[in-house]
């Protein structure tokens, strides 16, 4: 799955993706409109956004959002702030209102939606309940450890552990077939790592020497909050880190999974036993209550293996200090106070340079959006999401995809063979816009009233994994979401071909229905643009228009694009977000691409329309300028400097400057709108262009 932006993993900072539009002085746009999100209002352009002390042609992202990063300074609890996670605050405002009014129903039927939705919330806000209840609600996780007495009961315990959230590294799930997407098939991954990345447990310098140390401490003291002496508790954090550098040893590198053949391994089931002998696979897997299946798709094999040497090698006891960490790690948030702020002093503090939490009520009301994705995006919908939204946005999304079928026809590196292809694939785009056709069945999940807030964690894993385990073997759903309503993001899912537009993001200031076309093309048309340019990026146009991996291209039309592809990588290798961590060019092609291809897209389409046609000016700016400055002010951001050390070690967006720069540099769209000459720093010399 493909995301406009990244998140990374931070307990009271929760990182959302999307991107936000902003506006142009002038009198036609400076109206205020409801947001259909919120029915707050909110400002088409805003000039004072701007820097005029830089040249557009100079740096641009400077010149678009330095007005705006010069007077915003980071919220309390935030590692990073800019326009969508406004418009994710407003968002989450809306559900505030829907949880609150939930968990004063007190009296509401027993297994509706209101009560699930009131009960949960109500016990994530119950901090005086939850103090009480101490370790109690994760005692049965720790006697399970407790009780592993050999090699057998260890693998059967860390799979049931896996079932409720806690990442032992050997994971069952339920995923498409890569090569036949119509059926769902078993599948292993790997995992088991506490820290953001394998290059966080093997890198040098002091940078990651000193998180290292951080982490150490953290495993300590997670592990002395559950009860162990402080003297052990520091010789176990020393033997879990050890089995983790040895596991993260095995892990491929983020950029090596980019290539899906790399990571489709069907296996014979009954050929597991030589790969890994010490792993009892009939017990692991009657663990999971999985059904039978004679083939399994492991990613990586060879973590497999290092994995079972693991098993066979390390000493029981540095197992059980490892899951028994794993636990308090992954249910933090919903035990006693100190393991929420040991896990914080961490998580956001040493990673992301967070100094507070964020308030309960804000993380209670993103938890309770992960737990009860549905339920509560049904009423999120009710409240936010009126049928008119839809249908403009559906709109849109035709209109891009229009467009994207005649610029293919145009390409001059692509054969017709191929050209036919991807236009077949185009045309099979599934569009998904605002919510779910069919909502996901909840009732067969129970929340009684009354036990505390950990215990309904567990409860919903569970019964997510049950149904995830129950889906192996069956033919693929793909009317299913990967992202609730309210999610301020879209993506493309290649398996389904599909591109997803959540309610969240369909909102000002990313689609304003009072701004001219200039705004909303360059801000969620560039949205629209950057996800079917997915389907065709260095990992999505290996998928065919079913959604299986084939190889649909000819031999040179691939050379060409790898060649393309080149361009970007080489560009982003050299920007350098903070001092000595550089963007990982291989990485983030595949974003990087989908940021060109998109606004290209999105910039073509605009011509179309009567604004671009009638080239008026508004408040001293050209349609063709507004549409790139809606671009760049999508993109302001302000982060702690260890944000962005994370962003650029392990994940595969750019930061936020970057998308601004690297993309526009690449567009002679942008150079003639601004009238930018040949030698201006915002004008690439070796230009990278694909779409």
């Amino acid at each position: 799955m493909h995301s406009i932006r990244f998140a990374v993993r931070a307990l009271g900072a929760v990182a959302f993706t999307a991107l936000v539009a902003a506006s142009l002085p002038n009198a036609a746009t400076t109206a205020r409109a409801a947001s259909p999100a919120t029915g707050a209002n909110a400002p088409a352009i805003d000039p004072a956004n701007f820097d005029p002390t830089c040249k557009a042609c100079d740096d641009f992202y400077q010149f678009a959002t330095g007005g705006w990063a010069k007077r915003t300074t980071l919220p309390t609890g935030r590692a990073r702030w800019g326009g969508f996670d406004e418009l994710a605050e407003r968002n989450r405002n809306v559900l505030h209102g829907v949880l609150e009014d939930a968990a004063k129903a007190t009296g509401a039927p027993a297994g509706s939606d209101t009560q699930k939705l009131g009960t949960f919330y109500r016990a994530c806000m119950d901090t005086d309940a939850i103090e009480k209840a101490g370790t109690t609600p994760v005692a049965p996780l720790l006697d399970t450890i407790a009780s592993a007495h050999d090699l057998p009961s260890l693998v059967t315990t860390i799979a049931a552990l896996q079932r409720t959230g806690v990442d032992g590294g050997l994971g069952l799930r339920a995923r498409p077939d890569t090569k036949d997407s119509t059926k769902q098939i078993a599948a292993m991954g790997f995992g088991g790592l506490g820290l953001p990345d394998r290059d966080y447990y093997l890198s040098g310098g002091e940078h990651f020497t000193g998180i290292r140390k951080s982490y150490h401490d953290y495993v300590a003291a997670q592990l002395a909050n559950l009860g162990d002496d402080p003297a052990k508790a520091q010789t176990e954090a020393a033997a879990v880190i050890a089995l983790e550098t040895t596991l993260a040893s095995a892990t491929p590198k983020r950029a090596d999974l980019r290539d899906p053949y790399k990571t489709y391994n069907p296996t014979p089931v009954s050929e597991l036993q030589a790969l890994a002998p010490h792993i009892p696979w009939k017990a692991y897997f009657a663990a999971y209550a999985a059904p039978s299946f004679d083939t399994i798709d492991l990613s990586v094999p060879s973590f497999v293996t290092a994995y079972d040497e693991q098993l066979a090698t390390t000493p029981l006891d540095v197992w059980k200090a490892y899951l028994r960490f794993h636990v308090a790690d992954a249910y933090a948030n919903a035990l006693p106070k100190r393991f929420d702020d040991t896990s914080f002093a961490f998580r956001s503090g040493v990673l992301l340079g967070v100094k507070e939490q964020l308030p309960r009520w804000q993380r209670c009301t993103t938890s309770t959006d992960a737990a009860l994705r549905d339920v509560l995006g049904k009423a999120y919908v009710t409240a936010a999401f009126p049928p008119s939204a839809k249908g403009r946005a559906q709109a849109l999304v035709d209109n891009l995809q229009r467009t994207l079928h005649d610029d293919i026809g145009t390409l001059a590196w692509m054969s017709p063979q191929t050209k036919t292809r991807a236009v077949e694939k185009l045309a099979a785009f599934t569009k998904k816009i605002g919510y779910p056709d069919k909502w996901e069945d909840y009732s067969a999940l129970q929340l009684p009233p009354g036990a505390p807030f950990a215990s309904y964690i567990a409860a919903v894993r569970r019964w997510n994994d049950t149904r995830t385990i129950a889906r192996i073997g069956t033919p693929t759903d793909r009317g299913r979401w990967g992202m609730t309503p309210p999610t301020v993001n879209a993506y493309y899912n290649p398996s389904n071909n599909e591109i997803v537009f959540p309610a969240g993001i369909l909102g000002p200031p990313f689609f304003n229905p009072t701004a001219d076309d200039a705004v909303n093309y360059g801000a969620i048309g560039a949205v629209i643009g950057h996800e079917m340019t997915h389907g065709f990026d260095d990992q999505g146009r290996q998928f065919d228009a079913q959604g299986n991996l084939r190889d649909w291209w000819t031999a040179n039309d691939a050379a060409a694009f790898k060649t393309k592809a080149q361009c970007i990588v080489d560009e982003f290798d050299a920007f350098e977000p903070a001092p000595g961590a550089h963007e990982n060019g291989r990485l983030v092609q595949g974003e990087a691409i989908a940021d060109l291809g998109g606004l290209t897209i999105a910039y073509k389409a605009f011509e179309r329309t009567a604004q671009a046609k009638a080239h008026k000016s508004i408040g001293g700016y050209t349609p063709e300028q507004r549409f790139f400055l809606a671009y760049a002010q999508v993109w302001r951001s302000i982060a702690t400097e260890g944000y962005i050390r994370q962003i650029a070690a392990t994940n595969e967006h750019p930061w936020s400057k970057y998308r601004v720069i690297g993309t526009l540099s690449n567009m002679p769209e942008f150079q003639s709108a601004f009238k930018c000459a040949a030698t201006d720093k915002m004008v690439r010399k070796d230009r990278c262009q694909i779409w």
